[in-house]
């Protein structure tokens, strides 16, 4: 039972603040598509762990210089207004407890992107690979030496 409350309360404070964030005024925040993707809220409802993405930064692994810096732009400017949000939060959420918000970037749909990018070269290479080779030869000598070496094998056994 505690469980489903848990999920039913960091869906309702990331749906409201999903709302909340288009009003915001800062503009680290306001100037950059950014949007909430998650919510966790303690059991005694005191902090709240805010996930958030942005269009704007592309979130690559390898670590792009710009991203981050912007990354760390947006942070700022939603730590900035926390104070508003959890306001706003507070007349949205009917909670006996409004939690003090904590922000972090989720990297889990760049992750997947980049996740999808290397799948998709990888198809790629393979694709030109089958097309350079007729296949039939290479696999045809596999396929002789497996039997050769089986054979080879039973003739020595009694």
């Amino acid at each position: 039972m505690a469980n489903y409350r848990s999920e039913k309360i960091n869906d309702a404070v990331r749906e409201a603040l999903s709302v909340i964030i288009r009003d915001v005024k800062d503009p680290r925040v306001a100037g950059n598509f950014v949007s909430i993707t998650g919510a966790e809220v303690s059991g005694d409802l005191k902090y709240a762990t805010v996930y958030w993405s942005s269009l704007v930064t592309r979130g690559d692994p390898a670590g792009a210089a710009g991203d981050r810096q912007k990354e760390k732009e947006i942070t700022a400017g939603l730590r900035s207004s926390a104070a508003y949000m959890r306001r706003r939060l507070a007349a949205e959420v009917n909670l006996r407890v409004t939690p003090e918000l904590q922000f972090r970037h989720d990297m889990s749909i760049s992750n997947g992107a980049h996740i999808s990018a290397l799948l998709r070269k990888i198809g790629e290479e393979e694709e030109s690979r089958a097309a350079g080779n007729t296949g039939s030869a290479g696999e045809g000598g596999l396929k002789e030496k497996e039997d050769g070496n089986r054979a080879g094998g039973k003739e020595g056994t009694p």
